[in-house]
Order: structure tokens, then C-alpha cells, then sequence
């Protein structure tokens, strides 16, 4: 397997931990900490589709701009999947950066939903990717 696509791989695992990780934390009821654990969920498994095309960026605004641009609409990524990534993005901005923002247990619930979502459809795409490229070889 190419370098890309074992980073691309090694991304989507990083994102199924980091669902791990919140579920860890909505379980102490550390909603603040879950929220910040599943917004990575969902920037690890856009940066690893990003990873099989050799994209990348060091700002989250990039990382969200390049996945709009190449998997969003070009189709590859629906629409309403994809927008749990700047949702989540946003949420996490203002849970942690905003003083008096606290996150409450329904709406990071709801975000889990969305982000186990993302992640899946992100994951299925490296996999295809990577069975394509194989097959070529």
C-alpha cells in the first residue's frame, strides 16, 4: 500500500478512537471534553480522504475547505453528511473558547449521531479507494 494510503488508513483509525474517547467521556457525563473528542472524530476521517489525493492543510478552516471542495462537490460525500463537519467545528470553537458556553448532554448526543455518521462514510471511501488502487497494481 502507498504511503498516503496508510496515512489515509491510519487517519480513519485515529477517528474511530476519538469516538471512543468521547463515548469515555459522555459516560462521566464530561460533555465538554466529548465534544471536543468528536469534533476530532470528524477532522481525522476528513483529513484521511484528504490523505488518499496527497491534500492537507495546517488550519481546520483549510482541512474543511479542501474536503468541501474535493469530496463534497464533486458528490463523493452527500451534502447532509457533510455538514457535520463545520458544525462541529463551530460547537467545538465555542465550547472551548467561549466562557460561558457549556455544552449539554442532548445536543453532543445528537452530534455523536452525526459524527459516527461522517466518520463511517469517510471510512468507506478510503477503503474503496484503497480496493481500487490495489486492483491496479
Amino acid at each position: 500500500m502507498s504511503p498516503r494510503l496508510e496515512i489515509a488508513r491510519h487517519r480513519s483509525q485515529c477517528a474511530r478512537d476519538a469516538i471512543e474517547e468521547a463515548d469515555i467521556l459522555m459516560a462521566a457525563h464530561r460533555w465538554r471534553g466529548a465534544l471536543n473528542r468528536l469534533y476530532y472524530a470528524a477532522f481525522y476521517a476528513a483529513r484521511a480522504l484528504l490523505a488518499t489525493r496527497d491534500l492537507d492543510s495546517a488550519r481546520h478552516s483549510g482541512v474543511i475547505a479542501l474536503f468541501q471542495q474535493h469530496f463534497v462537490k464533486t458528490g463523493i460525500i452527500s451534502a447532509s453528511i457533510a455538514r457535520t463537519l463545520p458544525r462541529s467545528f463551530e460547537s467545538r470553537q465555542t465550547s472551548d473558547y467561549a466562557d460561558t458556553a457549556e455544552p449539554n448532554a442532548g445536543d453532543v448526543r445528537a452530534l455523536r449521531t452525526d459524527i459516527e455518521a461522517f466518520v463511517v462514510a469517510c471510512a468507506d471511501v478510503v477503503e474503496q479507494v484503497i480496493a481500487r488502487e490495489g486492483n491496479h497494481r
